[in-house]
């Protein structure tokens, strides 16, 4: 096996193009996008996926662009009290052997499309693919504009709406998780009169919670708002927003939030949709990555690090096994993973949410209880996350 063909040219996609090309196989990434380029949000990038980032040799190359966050944190939505607040930085450095990084999605987006340049990965844009067709041991694509491509094996990259899980597994919408998630950044240099926290912090509310955190070394805020709604009449999965929207559904929240909602200028609006846990992620010569096989709620900012070490596994089974055989291994290895984080990320939402009223705050209390008076209480449910290391498990 030679040619890899890769549908998303998203983190995911790109993380295993560049860890393919890596190993010596061709590859080309069909995009459907006119143009190379992603909507501004920020991505905090744990030390479980900077181990895969170090071992690609990017550490160096996307240190300019990183904001350390000092602390992880959970405050009250109104009066600012901390339920949490466990260090990250250094201590966290030297626990889990990586950093803890908040990037700008666009920064590492921009990386990877040029390492990938670099190992000469083939990257076509405004390539949508309609279809697939298995002949034999290649895969043929056909794209929207009626030309044919074929590979030696294909990867489904492309996203919860993904058309190569469609193929495979029969048409199914994803399932409205009953959230939507406002989105933004602003300039630091904006923000003279509030004072942000250099943290990744979240800040806990009755049917909603606010998530700040740097980036770019500082230079920028990003802000994540996720509000709870019975439904999403929108046809976009993602769509502008009404930030005077935006702050009527957090007025009354802690000045740390209504005063950095004071200066947003735009928004972009998601809807956060999930899946069931797939009956398979890989059939004959054709496997999913990413939030194709496990789209999972960002409530553990565990998606783009899934993705990324779906990647690294990947790449690694298809050098020492033979393609069926490594893509077996390959889900029996990642799946279970990824559906325990996809679990935990669902669990944070009724604690961020203090759902239950009086029994909600109870339990953000026991948070608070555990983190002051016994830390390893918190470090037993990170570790298995932060402290897993894909480039060291025995493949």
């Amino acid at each position: 096996m030679n040619h890899i063909a890769i549908v998303g040219a998203g983190i995911g996609g790109l993380s295993a193009a560049l860890a393919l090309a890596t190993a010596g196989f061709k590859i080309t990434v069909f995009e459907q996008a006119k143009k190379i380029g992603e909507v501004g949000a920020g991505l905090q990038m744990s030390p479980n996926a900077m181990k895969v980032l170090r071992q690609f040799g990017l550490e160096d190359k996307l240190r300019p662009y990183a904001f350390v966050p000092q602390h992880a944190c959970m405050r009250d939505f109104k009066t600012g009290e901390y339920y949490l607040k466990s260090p990250l930085g250094k201590t966290s450095e030297a626990r889990y052997s990586a950093p803890y990084w908040h990037l700008h999605r666009a920064d590492l987006h921009k990386v990877l499309i040029l390492a990938c340049e670099d190992l000469g990965v083939e990257v076509l844009l405004d390539a949508s693919v309609e279809r697939y067709a298995e002949n034999g041991d290649q895969v043929t694509l056909t794209l929207a504009d009626k030309s044919e491509h074929s590979a030696d094996l294909l990867i489904g990259a492309d996203g919860i709406r993904s058309v190569i899980r469609e193929q495979m597994l029969g048409k199914e919408s994803p399932t409205f998780m009953k959230q939507v998630a406002w989105r933004g950044v602003i300039p630091a240099s904006e923000l003279n009169d509030v004072h942000i926290q250099p943290d990744a912090c979240v800040w806990v509310g009755p049917n909603r919670h606010f998530v700040t955190y740097y980036l770019r070394g500082g230079e920028l805020v990003n802000f994540v708002a996720v509000e709870e709604r019975e439904d999403w009449h929108q046809e976009s999965w993602r769509e502008e927003g009404d930030v005077e929207e935006l702050k009527t559904a957090f007025a009354g929240w802690h000045p740390e939030v209504s005063q950095l909602l004071d200066h947003a200028k735009s928004t972009f609006l998601w809807a956060l949709n999930g899946r069931d846990e797939l009956p398979a992620w890989h059939q004959g010569r054709v496997v999913l990555l990413g939030d194709a096989c496990h789209p999972m709620l960002p409530f553990m900012a565990q998606g783009a690090a899934m993705a990324i070490e779906d990647a690294y596994a990947l790449s690694q089974l298809l050098v020492k096994y033979s393609v069926l055989d490594a893509l077996d291994r390959y889900e029996l290895l990642r799946k279970p993973r990824a559906t325990n984080i996809q679990k935990m990320s669902k669990d944070n939402a009724a604690l961020y949410h203090m759902h239950g009223g009086a029994f909600g705050r109870m339990k953000l209390n026991a948070v608070k209880i555990a983190s002051r008076l016994s830390p390893r209480i918190i470090q037993a449910k990170l570790d298995p996350v932060y402290g897993y290391d894909i480039t060291k498990v025995l493949i």
